[in-house]
């Protein structure tokens, strides 16, 4: 009995920490697409990333080709980008991000409220993946 107790026990810890995790995950939703008829090969894309309390994005880059304009659109965004300091941008302040720069730190800086950032991406038109991992 005791050890069915530790095994539920265990259980309800790994489901909590695994739906924190899933809760404090942002959500990125691109929104607008659209090749720039002036500049052969490059598009521009809007993302939407929507930070719940407390969320985040894990350390990442972007292609090398893309230049990001972010501009908060809600609540409070942490954010630092290489090896710079830690900034929090309220809504309607925003940042940029240069090629082959590295986003360390991107999270809404609520551990209650939402905040939301719009970035806006010039690109190479031919390019599938817009964030990668830090290793």
């Amino acid at each position: 009995m005791i050890r069915i107790s530790i095994a539920a026990a265990l259980a309800a810890v790994v489901f909590t920490a695994n739906a924190a995790s899933a809760s404090e995950a942002a959500k990125v939703t691109q929104v607008y697409e659209h090749e720039l008829p002036n500049v052969p090969g490059k598009s521009i894309r809007g993302v939407l990333v929507e930070y719940g309390p407390g969320g985040f994005s894990e350390g990442h880059t972007h292609p090398t080709s893309a230049f990001i304009y972010a501009t908060v659109l809600e609540g409070a965004i942490r954010s630092q980008v290489n090896d710079g300091p830690v900034k929090v941008y309220q809504a309607g302040e925003n940042f940029s991000e240069m090629p082959g720069d590295r986003h360390a730190v991107s999270a809404n800086d609520s551990q209650t409220a939402p905040a939301k950032l719009l970035a806006v991406f010039i690109v190479d038109t031919a390019e599938t993946q817009l964030v990668h991992p830090l290793k």
